[in-house]
């Protein structure tokens, strides 16, 4: 006689529904109702209501109020790596199904820092054109996001300059990513034909946020250098830094990329300073301590076959 009985704690796992637990999740990890229902696109209220009810269906406590905001319980924070446990798994189903199929059908999840919107989707193009049932899902986010995600395991791989150096990654630096110095054109300093650093010192510096692999490797640079050049301001994208830049409000550090084939054309000069283009990479990374899905492996043979006579080693 077979056994019907159903797998320990799976029963009670029905309890909840799966809409309930992603909503948990990203609650748990956002820290707050109001940011996982704007990252969910659902109404706060409907956030509100599901945490209640999925409260209610496992008896337990899942967050205490504290100020004017909730914190997760030492039960929800449990719950929360259970519920990313389950995702884990179904993501390895997932590779498994798609590898049976021969790539027929599949899901790839891809971080990629803000500056990679300029590029990385005419490089994933032919891919999604030749693998059309290979679902890809590309989450743009700023680097401390990218860090955030491949330390939980959210994505197969990630393409950034800097890699975190406290996680266990491979590494293929696939792209040169040059970064120069801009300034609104007609600038005086745009007008001489070569620029000391220390030069550009008294003019107002304009940089992307506290945490981005940008700004980190100009203060890199600037430290190598000698220099102390404070940012007067920090903008959160590298269009908001145009267009300041091009307003007249300071000089900034951009990746090449990020800038038209004619930066004149966008109002824009890149200043010719010594030392500058600083010579970074972009890599793609992910975690060596996991195995990559057939998606994600054929993803990477693709563009290393495309990419191998631009690709250069780390830096």
């Amino acid at each position: 006689m077979s056994d019907t009985t159903a797998p320990p704690g799976l029963e009670r796992a029905l309890r909840a529904s799966l809409t309930q637990l992603r909503s948990f999740e990203a609650v748990v990890r956002l820290g707050g109702v109001g940011r996982a229902a704007r990252a969910l696109h659902l109404a706060q209220p409907t956030v509100s209501m599901q945490m209640k009810e999925l409260a209610a269906a496992l008896g337990l406590v899942l967050f205490e109020p504290r100020g004017r905001g909730l914190v997760p319980t030492p039960v929800a924070e449990r719950l929360a790596q259970a519920v990313r446990a389950m995702g884990a798994a179904w993501q390895a189903f997932e590779d498994d199904a798609a590898d049976l199929q021969g790539l027929r059908r599949g899901r790839l999840r891809i971080a990629a820092v803000t500056t990679t919107e300029y590029f990385l989707p005419d490089l994933l193009g032919p891919f999604a054109r030749q693998y059309p049932g290979i679902e890809i899902e590309l989450a743009v986010e700023n680097r401390a996001s990218v860090v955030a995600r491949l330390q939980r395991g959210d994505d197969e791989l990630a393409a950034m300059m800097l890699p975190p150096t406290h996680l266990p990654l491979a590494r293929w630096p696939f792209l040169e990513n040059p970064l120069v110095l801009i300034a609104p054109a007609g600038h005086p300093l745009a007008a001489r034909r070569r620029l000391k650093l220390a030069d550009l010192v008294t003019e107002p510096l304009l940089a992307r946020e506290a945490g981005s692999g940008t700004r980190a490797a100009a203060e890199q640079a600037f430290s190598e250098q000698g220099v102390d050049w404070p940012p007067r301001m920090a903008l959160g994208s590298n269009e908001a830094v145009k267009h300041a830049v091009r307003a007249g409000l300071g000089l900034a550090v951009l990746s090449r990329h990020t800038l038209a084939a004619d930066p004149a054309s966008e109002g824009l000069a890149v200043l010719p300073v010594a030392g500058f283009p600083l010579r970074r990479h972009w890599q793609l990374v992910w975690r060596n301590d996991r195995a990559l899905s057939l998606p994600a492996r054929t993803l990477l043979d693709d563009l290393r076959a495309r990419l191998h006579v631009r690709a250069r080693p780390a830096t």
